[in-house]
This record gives C-alpha cells, structure tokens and sequence, in this order.
C-alpha cells in the first residue's frame, strides 16, 4: 500500500494539537514554537500534495479507502481533486501566519504561574480545526465529511468565545457576554444547518445505497441510480442549506459578523478565510455533484440571493464604523461572488469562483491580520479612534493599503483575476446577473478607500501619535502574504492549470456546455 499522503497531511496538525496542548503551563514559548513548527511540517506536506497532483490525471488522486462503520456503510474514503487541492494548500498556508501573527493573543493577563492553559489551548485548537479543514476537502465519503463539517465547530466556538478580541476588554463590562453571544449564535446558526444536512445524508443513502462519491457517480452513469425529481429536489435543499450558512450567503449570514466582530483578528481569518471556504466548496462537490438537475432548477433562486449578498454586503461595509466588522460584510459581499460563479454554471464562472476562494482567503488574511495589528496598538476597533496613521507607521499604512486594494480587486493583485473571471462567466449566461454584481466592485472600492482614508490619512490624532510601526514578526506575516498576492495576480497559472479539469468534471456533471457567442453574419 503507498504512503497515505493525504493522512498523513491531516494528521500532523491532529497530532500537534495533542503535543501543544500537553506542554506545561510555564512553557508558553516553547508552545507556540511548538504549533508553528507542527503548521510549517503540514505546510510542506501540503506542497508535497500539489506536486503530486496530476492536472490531466484521475478526477481524485492519492485516494485511500478503508472500511470504518462496515454495518452502515461508512468507509474512510479520500481523495483529492483540483479544487480540493488548492483549498488545501491555502489552508496550510494561511495557518503558520495566523499563528505566528496571533503569537500574543492568548497570553494570560496575569503574570503568575496556573495550572490553567490558555496559550496552550487557544495555539492546540487552531491546528485540530487546521487537520478537520484538510481532511474535509479530501473526504470522498458523504458520512465522513458530515463528522467533520460539524466537528469543526466546536474548536471554533470555544476560539471565538473563549479567546475573544481585547481591544475593549478594559473598557466595555460587556465584552464577555458579546463575546458568548457570537460564539453560541455562530454555534447555533452552523448546527441548525448540520441537522438538516444530517436529515438529507440519511436521504441520500437510502436512495443510493452508499456514502461513496466514486460509487454513486458510477451508479448514476450507469443507470442503476434513480431519484425522483421531487426527492433530488428536497435532498440538495438540505445539503445546501447547511452550506449556505457556513458560507455564509444571505439571509443565514448574520452569525458572521458577530464572529469575527468579537473573535481575535488571527481567529477572525480562521473562519472567514478557511472554515467558511468548505460551504463554498461543498456546493461545488455535493450539491452540483450529487444533484444536478437541482442544482439548475435552484439556479436563479441561488443567483439572486448571491446578487443580494453582493450588494447588501457591499452597502452595509460602507456605512460600518468598526474595522473588524466592516472587513465581514465585505467578505460576505466577496462570498455572494463566489456563488454567483458557482451557479452561473460556466466554465469561467467556476473557475474564477475557485480561484476566488483561495485569493479572497489571502487578501483578507492580509487586510485583517494587519488590521489586528493596528487594533493592539490603540485598543480600539472604531475607525474614529484612527487618524494619519501613515505618517507615524508608513509600513503599516503601506500593508494595510495593499491589502485594501487585493480586496477591491485592484488589477496586477489576485483576486482580480477571479472575480474578472466570475463576472466573465456570469455575463455570457445571465447578463442582467453580471451587470448589477458589478455594483458590488464600485462599492467596494468606495468601503476600502473610505476606510483607508479615515484610518490613515488626514491629520495625526493624539492617541496614534507615539504609534510603532511593524515589528520583525509582524512583517514576517504580512510581506510574504502581500508577495502570494502579487505573484498570483500577475501569474495565476500554477492554480489555473489544476483548478480548470476539476471544473470541467464539475460542468460535465451538471451537462451544461457554455454558452456560446451570438456573431452577425457578414453583410
């Protein structure tokens, strides 16, 4: 049997959550060390996959599958596509930075030795969602996905909940009770979704017969699978219902804000950049996969929605007066994008909507790890506290401005290249689609220079004055982030050539061809 791979990925940040959380409570250093060198370890790894993968190979390669739950069916089945494996590699890369950016996050405010463990949890919970994350995008197993697209939350609550943001810890006598009421309606919101899902995986096998993808495409290509329109219908709704919050798509959206409003900055990357990405990819394995004609006959329900997303988003980013939650409605914004592509049903539209996944988590990461940079040094998250920032702290201003202009779309920066590639796709099938998701570009150029301009120009504010500027392990996050985005907005293609078969699988399981262009005859 050849080495598994894909385990053996997902299992080292398992295994190093397990190793930080047991180091002793004075030895906070040699615990983060300790997580950073276990995320750097899944990061090679991670790079080992890529290279592995074969663009014009097998639709999953460096499968594995054993029997686990042999009396219901369930097998542990993995297998990596091209849109699966660039949303590992993002997940491996983006961790190191947020750990190494969150490096004083957890550190306890008292200075005497406890038994309690805060730096060691909060560091040991960031790599157990790190290892679910990885092995969800490579489950070709419906049951086993399911385990962990609900196990993931609960990492996450208790980062959200138990390690909020201090900015305004010393000052608000409600920031415990905003941070638990996020944490539990980010938990609450996600598991209404999961049970419903729980209830259409349950469907799913007593009409398949199987949790396995690879079997029920086989089934289904020779005939020997039938679903009632009715039930297939029934069967995405709650497949996709689960997937649009996670995503989130409005109007299941309103946990987000909350979340990252209240988590820390690093955490607030952890669910918008990564976590939040499985709802958008499910959508392409599970609901365009696994249910075709639903999936066309929702489409312009779903397109509509992701059109409302866009613009809603959009305007309220506009009118926010603080930075974390402004930077959550632009993603939510950002995430109706990634719909609109999905459901547009072309073959540009998915692939921008993938590339769109990975450039939308790097560019937010930069903006919002930045951001949180700035937020420590005042103590506030209010854009009103802020004020010629770049005359004090130019390399923070400068980062701060790059990763502003990644996240409006600015040509030469990446997410240009997908969102150009989204709206290139939806305007050959929906035109009217493409022409109001446009707006969201005017809006977001509006809520990011707005924010830019409020935050670092104009007059120095006496509260900013003394301000330091970025240090060595600040810029050891930032820069090599801003450097992805650069590299990948001028040369997409080593994501481009893996993610376009995977989408060619994806447009041959809905039978949709692209539209082709109307030309007038010659006169």
């Amino acid at each position: 049997m050849s080495f598994p791979l894909l385990t053996a990925t997902a299992a080292l940040p398992a295994i190093g959550a397990i190793a930080t959380a047991a180091v002793p409570a004075a030895r906070r250093t040699a615990a983060k060390w300790l997580a950073l060198l276990f995320s750097l370890g899944t990061l090679v790894l991670a790079a080992v996959v890529f290279l592995r993968f074969e663009p014009g190979g097998d639709r999953y390669q460096l499968t594995e599958s054993r029997a686990w739950i042999a009396d219901f069916g369930v097998r542990y089945e993995l297998g990596v596509d091209g849109i699966g494996v660039a949303l590992l590699g993002l997940t491996a890369l983006l961790i190191p930075f947020v750990i190494a950016a969150a490096w004083h996050d957890a550190d306890p405010l008292e200075t005497k030795s406890s038994r309690w463990r805060p730096t060691q949890g909060f560091f040991a919970l960031i790599l157990m969602v790190e290892a679910m994350v990885i092995l969800s995008f490579v489950a070709t197993d419906v049951f086993l996905f399911y385990i962990l697209f609900e196990a993931m939350l609960i990492p996450m609550y208790f980062l959200i909940g138990g390690f909020g943001d201090r900015a305004h810890a010393g000052t608000d006598e409600n920031a415990a009770a905003q941070r638990s009421y996020a944490a539990v309606k980010f938990l609450l919101y996600n598991l209404a979704g999961g049970l419903i899902m729980l209830a259409a995986v349950i469907g799913l096998y007593v009409v398949a017969g199987s949790f396995s993808l690879s079997e029920i495409a086989e089934a289904r290509a020779n005939g020997s699978l039938e679903m009632a329109t009715s039930t297939e219908r029934w069967l995405f709704l709650g497949f996709f219902l689960a997937f649009a919050i996670k995503a989130p798509l409005w109007p299941l959206h309103t946990w987000l804000p909350n979340a990252m409003g209240e988590a820390t900055a690093p955490v607030a990357v952890l669910i918008t950049a990564i976590v939040d990405k499985v709802g958008t990819f499910a959508m392409l394995r599970f609901c365009l996969g696994l249910f075709p004609e639903a999936s066309k006959w929702a489409t312009p329900v779903v397109i509509t929605l992701a059109l409302v997303s866009i613009v809603y988003g959009a305007l309220l980013a506009v009118g926010q007066r603080d930075i974390k939650r402004l930077i959550a409605y632009a993603s939510i914004s950002h995430f109706g994008f990634i719909i609109l592509g999905i459901f547009a049903m072309t073959s540009q539209g998915q692939s921008g909507a993938t590339l769109y996944m990975v450039n939308h988590g790097i560019s937010t990461a930069a903006l919002l790890l930045v951001a949180g940079f700035l937020i420590t040094r005042r103590g506030s998250r209010l854009i009103a506290d802020y004020g010629g920032v770049q005359k004090v702290a130019p390399v923070l201003a400068g980062t701060f401005l790059i990763g502003g202009l990644a996240t409006l779309s600015l040509p030469g920066l990446a997410p240009f290249v997908s969102e150009f590639l989204v709206l290139v796709g939806t305007f050959s099938a929906y035109p009217v689609a493409g022409i109001i998701a446009t707006s969201g570009i005017v809006l977001a150029a509006l809520y990011v220079l707005v924010l830019y301009q409020r935050t670092m120009t104009g007059p120095v504010q006496e509260s900013v004055r003394s301000m330091p500027d970025l240090k060595a392990r600040e810029l050891a996050v930032a820069v090599p982030l801003i450097a992805v985005l650069i590299f990948l907005g001028v040369f997409p293609k080593p994501l481009t050539e893996v993610v376009n078969p995977a989408v060619e699988h994806t447009m041959s399981d809905v039978q949709k061809k692209d539209p082709q262009p109307e030309v007038e005859a010659a006169k």
